[in-house]
């Protein structure tokens, strides 16, 4: 599993992992604030905090936490939810569709079965400027989507 970048999309970095879990489970792990908490992070950070409100306009909001008290408040929105398929969620706004006072990223996942009962997930962020996407990048982009997709892929075979 590699970090990729959209052609079509150059402010988009994108990782592809197969999920050896059915769907059903892997929307489960993205939707459900309680199990969305005990994957979203790679360790030792954690997420103590989850409150989702799941339509258009409703609340994404989480917080991670790491080893040496950081804290970081990550509030936002679902854009777009297609049940088991598709989820588009952002920081540009809060819930309502009220205006962020500042912007990191637009977050995506595409989910699809693969032919033995797992789940294809594309993970992917879109940046408004390039310095964006770079400190993403920088923060650990590629480590910590694997290290996450791999704790998610370990709860959802669970479910």
């Amino acid at each position: 599993m590699t970090v990729t970048f959209r052609k079509e999309e150059p402010l988009t970095l994108v990782i592809e992992r197969i999920i050896d879990a059915p769907r059903h489970n892997v929307w489960r792990c993205w939707t459900e604030a309680e199990l969305l908490k005990q994957w979203f992070c790679p360790k030792p950070w954690h997420v103590p905090e989850a409150d989702f409100d799941l339509r258009p306009g409703g609340r994404m909001n989480t917080v991670m936490a790491g080893p040496n008290g950081e804290r970081h408040e990550n509030f936002g929105i679902w854009l777009e939810i297609v049940p088991e398929e598709r989820l588009v969620f952002t920081d540009a706004y809060r819930e309502g569709f009220m205006p962020a006072p500042s912007h990191f990223m637009t977050g995506f996942v595409e989910l699809s079965d693969t032919d033995d009962g797992g789940t294809k997930m594309i993970w992917g962020a879109r940046h408004n400027e390039e310095a964006t996407m770079k400190t993403h990048l920088e923060m650990g982009f590629e480590d910590g989507w694997k290290a996450a997709s791999a704790q998610l892929d370990e709860l959802a075979r669970q479910l």
